[in-house]
């Protein structure tokens, strides 16, 4: 009986070291970094790393975008005030008035400089205007316009 017992425990033994070196094994393969799951998760790693560049290179650009964005809103909202004054200074010019060739210069002359702000000089709005020998804007009679 004893010996039945011991033969019956070496070949569980056997059984059980045999069980081992098989799992053994599969972790190995499983682990493996060209091929397993080891593999996957080296190269799900580079991605992360890459779209994490990725995402810093985007926010950086897109940080230049709004700031230069900032800046022309500025710039058209000053523009936008400057020429509401204008508009508002219209209304105190008689309603018909001949035009001079020399109010076509200054016409165009202003065209230009509201073309190119960065070459223009500054304009204060404290200082006294100057007086224009001709008129900028010709309010037309709506009625005369149009043609039937």
């Amino acid at each position: 009986m004893e010996m039945i017992a011991d033969i019956l425990l070496v070949a569980g033994a056997l059984g059980s070291g045999l069980y081992c070196f098989v799992l053994a094994r599969r972790l190995n393969r499983f682990n493996d970094l060209e091929k397993g799951v080891g593999g996957a998760v080296a190269v799900l790693s580079a991605q992360v790393d890459d779209l994490n560049k990725s995402l810093v290179a985007a926010r950086a650009m897109s940080d230049g975008s709004t700031k230069s964005l900032e800046a022309l809103t500025g710039r058209a909202e000053t523009v936008a005030q400057r020429l509401e004054l204008m508009m508002a200074s219209m209304h105190d010019l008689p309603a018909e008035v001949t035009k001079s060739p020399q109010a076509n210069e200054e016409n165009d002359a202003l065209a230009e400089a509201l073309a190119s702000p960065a070459k223009s000089e500054k304009v204060s709005l404290d200082e006294p205007e100057k007086a224009s020998s001709g008129l900028m804007f010709v309010r037309h009679n709506r009625n005369q316009s149009r043609v039937a």
